[in-house]
């Protein structure tokens, strides 16, 4: 969940930082040596390395005990401005119960194997007695900073209730939003993609996003395409800070038609250039459009055409143009003409070349 997240965050224009605690995933070292208060330090760690970067983390993330480790470091991470937590216990004590008949082992014979989804890890009674001590509602309350609580209802690891004791312990602005059918480990793909797209609309609220400088040649600056999954054709489209989108095949071809296909992308373009231009003339003017309204058909499918062995063919794009007010004839010929004087209408109508680099 962590990966997917982090990579859509990223196709959505926030820059991340992931990273496992110590003895976990990819990480150096022994789980065992940790405890609750040496997480909050690998967290404070990994902002001071951002800061002396000139980067200071602005948004806080995180999972499980991770999200509890996150509400007590983030004051100490003046930047941040915004937290967000998933599947979060609100006393971290609270997880020692999925330690079942291990507990009495640790403390007895000071450490343990225990299994959480799936994986064993050795929990020492030096981490037992850390976690149990953590004390999160004061730190809550005082947060001074925006929090969003995400947790799914039928979490069998950490009970729905934890969200609620966060979200009542916090002051506002606070939101609570649920996964729904999601486990506490977020496996299933979709719900990974559901979380990081209400992540990122959610923070757009409170983080000061800066779109890059457009490079020479690029007026309107680049879009840019992410593989969101691999399996499949759903791609995240990004241009610059604020603008995201999804593009995808329809489910007939193998996608999963959780956006529009590449060709309805071109068809969107012309029709919105078509009634922005029209608009444009008709306020110019000061002539009575209430509305207008544009439908384009384009008469090929883009699964078909991107098969190697497919045939060249024309493309023809049929356009309806609907003009609401109180116009006349000439003047709806006249909107009518200026619409195929659209920038999109003529770049299609004439040739383009595409330049291509391999980076």
């Amino acid at each position: 969940a962590a990966r997917r997240i982090s990579a859509r965050l990223a196709a959505m224009g926030i820059a991340v930082l992931r990273f496992d605690f110590t003895g976990l995933g990819h990480s150096q070292g022994e789980f065992a040596n940790t405890t609750f208060t040496s997480n909050v330090g690998d967290l404070r760690a990994a902002a001071a390395l951002l800061v002396d970067r000139g980067m200071a983390p602005t948004l806080l993330i995180g999972h499980s005990l991770g999200g509890a480790a996150i509400l007590r470091a983030a004051p100490d991470i003046p930047s941040a401005r915004a937290v967000v937590t998933l599947g979060a216990p609100f006393d971290p004590g609270h997880v020692t119960h999925n330690f079942g008949e291990a507990l009495d082992t640790i403390r007895r014979d000071g450490s343990a194997p225990v299994s959480l989804g799936g994986r064993s890890f050795t929990i020492t009674d030096s981490f037992l007695r850390d976690v149990e001590a953590a004390e999160l509602a004061p730190v809550i309350a005082h947060l001074k900073k925006a929090l969003l609580v995400l947790h799914a209802p039928r979490d069998a690891t950490v009970d729905i209730s934890n969200a609620s004791q966060i979200f009542t312990a916090a002051r506002h602005p606070k939101s609570f939003v649920t996964l729904d059918g999601a486990d506490h480990l977020i496996s299933v793909p979709r719900d990974a993609e559901y979380a990081a797209n209400v992540i990122a609309a959610w923070a757009g609220r409170y983080l000061d996003l800066t779109p890059p400088a457009p490079p020479i040649g690029a007026p309107e600056g680049v879009i840019r395409v992410s593989e969101a999954d691999p399996d499949g054709f759903l791609q995240d489209v990004q241009s610059g800070p604020h603008h995201h989108t999804l593009a995808d095949e329809p489910k007939a071809y193998g996608g999963t038609n959780r956006g529009m296909s590449p060709y309805g992308f071109v068809a969107a373009g012309l029709g919105a250039c078509t009634s922005m231009t029209i608009r444009m003339y008709a306020r110019r003017k000061g002539w009575p459009l209430k509305q207008v309204r544009v439908e384009v058909c384009h008469d090929k499918v883009h699964a078909q055409d991107a098969d190697p062995g497919a045939e060249a063919k024309i493309d023809v794009f049929r356009r309806r143009i609907m003009l609401d007010g109180p116009l006349d004839g000439a003047q709806r010929q006249r909107l009518l003409e200026i619409a195929d004087k659209c920038p999109v209408h003529r770049t299609l109508e004439t040739s383009a070349r595409v330049e291509t680099e391999l980076v």
